[in-house]
Parts: structure tokens; C-alpha cells; sequence
């Protein structure tokens, strides 16, 4: 069979998610298998309920085959009153055990699709801290999206009809053996055409689908990463190059859209000419079979009765099957978290300590490009230290080293002795956090909002966060106190509101080791300045490691550390620094005036 060919394969076009992977095969199925295992009880049920639904369908063709018989046999008596108050019955048995089949399909796929969130998400938030930061946003999107999309439908409906439709026709082809023996071999003569077209379509379908998958992946990013960063783009006039790119990655996922929908069209006329074939083989076989006087006419019209109910489950097989390689993809691109060896730590890396301690750290986001080069620094415990510099200079990255957030391609960054990178993800945040200007509202109430830190807290505890960030004035505000609804759908929180309630988490978390990454960056001088000399009370006796963009926070500071082309180049109070007339001081002045 020869046609369309696949696109050709450009370089350029990622096929696979920057950080997160693909799921091998042998994951998908370790998981498909869990699943399974999960719900055999329902799925033994649905096929014990099936079994009874095809079984009752047979009943007509194997009734109007009887009566045939008689028929041709010259029988006068022919009890048509029996034989239709039977087929009544079956019909009504069929309609009760279909619908019943219908019903526990849906609702086994529906447990198995809030399984798969389920199991997606808690691997996801599980895995080491700063994997699923640097995930490309585009492939993150399109996995918990489309990915999750696709599979709705496949979860709903393929998976349980699937399992309908092998079950339907094995019973099939049970009762056509049971019923017209010398029939059954004829069925068979349709195989190998349907296994010629099916090998030739799944040979190509996986990766055809995955290409598909991938690229609209890059169209997501694509779009993404240009509605993120507009004013870059508009700034630097690379509006053009970025459309051009756009219509490049839409132009290549069309092209695979294309390819999978030619695949399609090749196969689907061969199943078609699959059941003219099944038709044909009974109808003429037998024909003959009746002639030589091996079977009766009646046997005949059984035969080619269920014969015919053959093309819907082969129909039903063949349309999930395809459906599930689409979902395939879509599996293999969720499950891929459980290829990343889950944030397990070493619950023997206890911190004997407070002290952070950075050892001729190396560190980059790509193999062979460092942003960090041999970067020491000791923070004694209850030190305020700020970290200054040009942007780009590596002082978030640090920050976030610092946090346990990222580990160290060489060197170690250490607290109380221990590796932050060898101890659980709970022990570090249990030590350290990390607040930047990245903040989320969840959907519920300000008291849920702020229990996310300490699930405990009591309402006095709450305000008390409230108030060290200056945010009960607002908070005490609100119609519904604590229990008015924020997020999306309730109360739309203003920026600033929304980074004093992540301040607010923080004082209420209790860490001895904050890293502040422009965490008062979405308020205006005044009130961020404000607000740090009220965090500063509740700060006191902590270690604070603060990003500073605003030079006032490291005017205030214990120690600055000047990061200049990813190392420390000047460490000291910001006196000595002044007095000693270097980066520091330059960028004092130019601040300062």
C-alpha cells in the first residue's frame, strides 16, 4: 500500500518534552496492568453482564433459524406464538443487560480516568524540586490539557468497549461453532485480509501518532512562550520571527494530522471490504454446504444471522483500537513522571545545624553551559545576606540552590552538614523556603489559602501571619472574614494582596532559612519597604538569603555577595564594600545617585 508519506523529520521540531519524559512502553503497560488490577472486579463484572447481553442477542437468530428449519421441513405445527413470546423475552433480556453494559462501562471508565489524575498529579508532586520547574510550559500544558482530554474519551468509553467488543465477538463466533459448525471456517476466510490492512496501519500508527502529539506540543510552547514574553518580543522586534516559527511548528503538526488521517482512510474501506467478505464466504459456503445436504437452511440462516452481528463488535474493536493509539500517546506522555526516580532523599541526611554552606558549586540548566562557576559561600545561621548583581548574573539560580530546589552539577551546598540534594523534599522545606514573585491563589477560602502552610493553625494564628505582613487591614475588610471565597470564581485578589498572603504562608510555615526572590517585588517602594521593616520583626534570629533588585534590602543586610558572570566576586557589609570602590559601589551610586 503506498500513498502519503510521513513528514519529513525537521531538527528543529522538538519531538519530546524538554525535561519531563515519555513513558517506554514497559512503563505503559506496567501501568495499564496496575489499572487493571485495580478495577478487576469491575471489569470481571462487566464482562459476566456483557456475556449476558450477546448471549441474549443470539437468541433471535437462532429462533427465526429453528423456524426456517421447520419451515423447509414441511412441519405444520410451527408454534409461532412460543417463538415469538421467547424472542420477546430475549429482546427485553438483551435491553436490560445492554443498558446495565453501558452503565458499567461508563462508570468504570470514569474511576480509571480519576485514577490517572490522581496518579499523575501525585507523581508529579513528588518528583525532585525543580524538574517540573524547568519543564518546557508548552509540553507541561498539553500533557495536563489535551493529553488528559484525549484519554477522557478513552478511559470513558474505548478501554470498557474495547473489552465489549472482544468478549461480543468471541461469544459470536462460540455460538456460530455451537449452531453451524461446518459455517464457522468460513468466517475465517475474511482473516487474513483484516490482518494484512490492520499489521500495515498499526505499523505506522504509533509513531504517526506520537509525532502528532509532539507537535502540537511545539505549537503550544510556541504560542505559549510568545504570550509570556509579548513585551520582549515587541521590544526587540521579533514579532515576525516569531509568527514565522508559529506557522513552521503549525504547518508540521498539520502535516502529521494529515498523515494519521490518510492512515485512517487506508484502513477503514479494508474493514469494510473485511465484512462484505464474511457475508459472501457464509452466504456462498453454506449455499453450497445446503445443496450437498450437509446442513439445513435453517442452519443457514443462523449462520449468516450472527454472522452479520459480527461487523459490529469487529467494527467496535477496530474503531477503539485506533482510538487507543491515540490515547497510547497520550498515556505514554503521562506516565512518563514514573521514569524520574521520585525525591526520596536520605532520611539519614539529618542537618546537624543551620549554617548553609556553598562548596565550589558548578550548575547549569543545559549540559556543558554553566550560569554558576565555583561558587563558595558560608551563611552563618541568623545572618541576613544579599545577593546583588546584573542581571543574569546567576543570583535567582543561586538563590535556588541555596533553597534545595535545584542540586549542584559539582560542589555541594550544604545545611548543618547535610547535602540539601541527598535529604527528602518535606525535610527541606521543612528547613528552608524559597518566596519569589510567582504567586499562586488556590481556589477556596483565605483560611484555606493560609492552612496550606500549617494545616493546624488557628484562626489567631492566622491573623497574627496576616498582620506581620501588613495584610489584616484588608483581610478584616472582607464581608466573610477568613471564610471569604478567593481564586478563581470568588474574590479577584489584587497582585500585591496575593504576594502578602505567600508572605503571610511563611510566617506561618516557620522556617529557620528563608531565600526571598523579589518577594515584595509587586508592590510599590513604599509599601515593599514598609512591608520588610514589618517582616523584620518576625524575621529576627532567622537566616535570610535575599535576592536584592531594590539596594536598599542589601543596604540593610548583614553580608552582600556581588554575583558577577556566575561567581562571587565581592563579599562583605556595605560599608566595606562602598569603601572598597568596586561593583558594589558602582552599583550603589547608580542607584543611590
Amino acid at each position: 500500500m503506498i500513498g502519503v508519506a510521513p513528514p519529513a523529520y525537521d531538527p528543529a521540531a522538538p519531538t519530546t518534552a524538554s525535561t519531563l519524559p515519555v513513558g517506554a512502553p514497559a512503563t505503559v503497560r506496567a501501568y495499564v496492568t496496575e489499572l487493571i488490577r485495580r478495577h478487576r472486579r469491575a471489569f470481571a463484572l462487566l464482562i459476566a453482564v456483557n456475556t449476558v447481553a450477546v448471549v441474549a442477542s443470539m437468541a433471535g437468530p437462532w429462533l427465526l433459524g429453528g423456524l426456517v428449519e421447520r419451515v423447509s421441513e414441511g412441519a405444520r405445527e410451527l408454534h409461532l406464538e412460543r417463538t415469538a413470546a421467547l424472542f420477546v423475552v430475549a429482546l427485553l433480556v438483551q435491553a436490560v443487560f445492554v443498558r446495565q453494559v453501558r452503565l458499567r462501562g461508563a462508570m468504570l471508565g470514569e474511576r480509571m480516568l480519576a485514577d490517572l489524575r490522581e496518579d499523575f498529579l501525585v507523581r508529579s508532586v513528588g518528583l525532585p524540586p525543580g524538574v517540573l520547574e524547568r519543564a518546557g510550559t508548552g509540553d507541561l500544558l498539553s500533557r495536563i490539557t489535551t493529553d488528559i482530554d484525549r484519554l477522557a474519551n478513552a478511559m470513558r468509553e474505548a478501554v470498557p468497549q474495547l473489552a465489549i467488543g472482544v468478549v461480543w465477538a468471541g461469544l459470536l463466533l462460540g455460538g456460530l461453532a455451537v449452531t453451524a459448525p461446518p459455517l464457522a471456517p468460513a468466517v475465517l476466510l475474511a482473516l487474513p485480509l483484516l490482518l494484512v490492512g490492520c499489521r500495515w496501519y498499526f505499523r505506522r500508527a504509533g509513531s504517526a501518532y506520537r509525532s502528532e502529539a509532539a507537535g502540537y506540543a511545539a505549537v503550544a510552547a510556541a504560542l505559549a512562550e510568545t504570550v509570556d514574553a509579548g513585551r520582549t518580543v515587541e521590544a526587540h522586534r521579533l514579532g515576525e520571527r516569531r509568527i514565522e516559527l508559529s506557522g513552521r511548528r503549525i504547518r508540521e503538526w498539520t502535516a502529521w494530522e494529515r498523515y494519521t488521517l490518510w492512515l485512517r482512510s487506508v484502513l477503514f474501506p479494508v474493514v469494510n471490504i473485511t465484512h462484505v467478505t464474511v457475508i459472501a464466504s457464509v452466504l456462498m459456503v453454506g449455499g453450497v454446504f445446503v445443496l450437498q445436504g450437509w446442513i439445513g437452511i435453517g442452519q443457514l440462516t443462523t449462520g449468516a444471522l450472527i454472522a452479520q452481528m459480527l461487523v459490529d463488535p469487529v467494527g467496535l474493536i477496530l474503531r477503539w483500537y485506533d482510538e487507543l493509539q491515540v490515547a497510547q500517546v497520550s498515556l505514554a506522555r503521562l506516565v512518563g513522571v514514573r521514569d524520574i526516580e521520585p525525591a526520596t532523599g536520605d532520611a539519614s541526611a539529618a542537618p546537624d545545624g543551620r549554617d548553609v554552606h556553598a562548596d565550589k558549586v558548578h550548575f547549569g540548566y543545559r549540559s556543558g553551559v554553566d550560569v554558576l562557576r565555583e561558587v563558595s559561600l558560608e551563611v552563618a545561621p541568623g545572618t541576613r545576606l544579599a545577593l546583588v548583581g546584573p542581571s543574569g548574573a546567576g543570583k535567582s539560580t543561586l538563590g535556588r540552590l541555596l533553597a534545595g530546589i535545584y542540586a549542584p552539577r559539582d560542589g555541594r551546598v550544604t545545611l548543618g552538614g547535610a547535602e540539601l540534594s541527598r535529604m527528602p523534599a518535606e525535610d527541606v522545606r521543612s528547613h528552608v523556603a524559597l518566596v519569589n514573585q510567582e504567586h499562586h491563589v488556590f481556589v477556596g477560602s483565605l483560611r484555606d489559602n493560609l492552612l496550606l502552610a500549617r494545616t493546624g493553625a488557628q484562626d489567631a494564628e492566622l491573623w497574627a501571619a496576616l498582620g506581620a505582613v501588613d495584610a489584616d487591614d484588608w483581610a478584616r475588610a472582607l464581608d466573610d472574614g477568613l471564610d471569604t471565597e478567593v481564586g478563581s470564581g470568588g474574590l479577584a485578589l489584587t497582585p500585591a494582596q496575593a504576594q502578602q498572603i505567600a508572605l503571610a504562608r511563611l510566617v506561618l510555615a516557620d522556617p529557620h532559612t528563608l531565600v526571598l526572590d523579589e518577594a515584595t517585588s509587586l508592590l510599590d517602594p513604599r509599601a515593599a519597604r514598609h512591608l520588610e521593616r514589618s517582616l523584620a520583626r518576625v524575621l529576627d534570629g532567622r537566616t535570610v538569603i535575599a535576592i536584592a533588585h531594590r539596594l536598599h534590602t542589601a543596604h540593610d543586610a548583614d553580608v552582600i555577595a556581588v554575583v558577577e558572570n556566575g561567581r562571587i566576586t565581592e563579599l562583605g557589609s556595605h560599608h566595606q564594600l562602598v569603601a572598597a570602590d568596586g561593583a558594589y559601589a558602582a552599583l550603589w551610586r547608580s542607584w543611590h545617585g
